[in-house]
């Protein structure tokens, strides 16, 4: 059961820091491209609370980019904040980082997919990824920007260009279905959702995300009925937000934290945490995708173990089937992308 091994995952929690002083821990230099966005500024200011993080480098296009520094600059914690505002300043921002995280994109609007987001982003994902290959090949990196079925494949292409691919560093973030999951299944059976753990598995778009509720943490039975309804809602759960929204954009604030939760436990298990467990997306032979999420134990060079996908029900089997056509095509056309663009 991967969900015993899922207990140790990171929850995002707040603490007091302004009278935290560094004894090896507040070291680490954190990127976040796409900063002034809709995801990066929630983002940014999580991890401003971060005592692991020394310096935080904030990167976007949008002229209020060093505004947007400026004002997390007043946050009473330790960590420095920097902005770096168009292409000019990307490779200074990008120096030395132990830590990428990429939001930048455009939002899902009413009606369209994350495939229909394909093209624009597949080339503002391509462009950041190559500067960090050049900048900080050793970093990790984590990609947020969708659709993150076809961009991480993007990513590892321009990794391999440069020489530089490191399958343990370059991770899909693909938190934002584990907490929605955790969070749903709390809801529906009353559980403490600060002690829900559910592994989400495949990809991180519609059918593709496999929740695996037959190992959620604590044990919990669920009739056929329930499997079927809380599947398609974790999976249409993006959905959900872009249309509760009216247009006004997709789901920003929940994966702000998602994206936090997933920096955090980078961060701990590069600083040493022992049994640092994440659902992520990254290059994978556990089936024939050849990327694919599953709980990883992480380390202090990124993705340490591959948990696997263990034990699963009749009909988690079947929906693995179903979704591995679309992943894989998925993943052909980031790949395709890359190397006609490359």
């Amino acid at each position: 059961m991967l969900s015993n091994a899922m207990k140790s995952s990171s929850r995002l929690v707040y603490c007091n820091v302004r009278n935290f002083t560094s004894s090896g821990q507040l070291n680490k230099k954190v990127a976040v491209l796409g900063a002034a966005g809709g995801i990066g500024q929630p983002l940014s200011l999580l991890l401003k609370h971060s005592p692991m993080i020394s310096q935080l480098s904030l990167y976007d296009l949008a002229p209020y980019t060093p505004g947007v520094a400026c004002d997390l600059s007043h946050v009473e914690t330790l960590s420095e904040v920097k902005a770096y505002l168009g292409p000019e300043k990307l490779d200074e921002c990008l120096k030395g980082c132990d830590l990428v995280l990429i939001p930048a994109g455009l939002p899902r609007k009413p009606g369209m997919t994350r495939d229909d987001l394909f093209n624009t982003n597949a080339s503002i994902a391509m462009k950041l990824v190559d500067a960090c290959a050049r900048n900080c090949p050793n970093a990790i990196i984590g990609i947020i920007t969708n659709p993150v079925n076809s961009t991480v494949p993007i990513a590892a292409e321009v990794y391999k260009k440069h020489g530089v691919f490191n399958p343990n560093k370059l991770f899909g973030v693909s938190t934002l279905d584990v907490v929605r999951a955790n969070t749903f299944v709390a809801e529906k059976k009353k559980l403490d959702v600060s002690k829900t753990s559910v592994p989400v598995i495949g990809g991180h778009s519609g059918v593709t995300i496999l929740p695996l509720l037959s190992q959620v943490t604590p044990k919990v039975s669920f009739t056929n009925e329930e499997v079927i309804a809380l599947t398609t809602r974790i999976q249409n759960a993006g959905t959900e937000v872009v249309e509760a929204k009216a247009g006004a954009g997709s789901a920003t604030l929940s994966m702000a934290y998602a994206g936090a939760r997933f920096a955090f436990s980078i961060l701990e298990a590069m600083n040493g945490a022992k049994g640092v467990v994440e659902c992520a997306y990254v290059a994978s032979t556990v089936t024939e995708a050849s990327f694919f999420a599953t709980p990883l134990l992480l380390g202090p060079e990124g993705a340490e173990k591959n948990l696997g996908i263990g034990e699963i029900s009749e009909f988690e089997q079947k929906k693995l089937v179903e979704l591995l056509p679309e992943l894989k095509k998925d993943i052909a056309k980031g790949v395709q992308f890359a190397k006609a663009n490359l």
